[in-house]
């Protein structure tokens, strides 16, 4: 299982987010034809997932001559890491801060603030 301290860089959230829409194992191919809009050589994207699979994030797996990958982490529980690393690290842990922060720079509409009290509401 992915600890608290995964770190996915932004072109590896790109292949991440390929493997989060995708419904099951996919393989090298796949990934690449995914993210060709990049520009990316196969060497650049075969060197993003073998990162991945250190970092624990993706499963490797060998079937016949090709590798499939399988993310091992959700996409929503890394949103939920990131988020709490975003809150801990940058407003202190404080979670009023950081709504407060969104609402200041005017990013929450009238219809966030509602949905977002609504959230709040059936927690209790």
């Amino acid at each position: 299982m992915v600890d608290g301290n995964i770190n996915i860089g932004e072109a590896e959230l790109e292949i991440m987010k390929v493997l989060w829409q995708a419904e099951g194992p996919v393989n090298t191919q796949y990934i690449n034809e995914a993210v060709e809009k990049h520009g990316w050589k196969r060497t650049t994207v075969s060197t993003f997932l073998a990162r991945l699979v250190q970092k624990e994030a993706v499963l490797s797996e060998k079937r016949g001559k090709s590798f499939y990958y399988t993310p091992l982490i959700s996409q929503k529980a890394y949103r939920k890491l990131q988020t709490k690393n975003l809150i801990t690290n940058l407003y202190n842990g404080s979670v009023k801060d950081f709504a407060l922060a969104l609402f200041e720079e005017e990013r929450l509409s009238s219809e966030d603030m509602d949905e977002l009290r609504a959230i709040f509401d059936k927690e209790d």
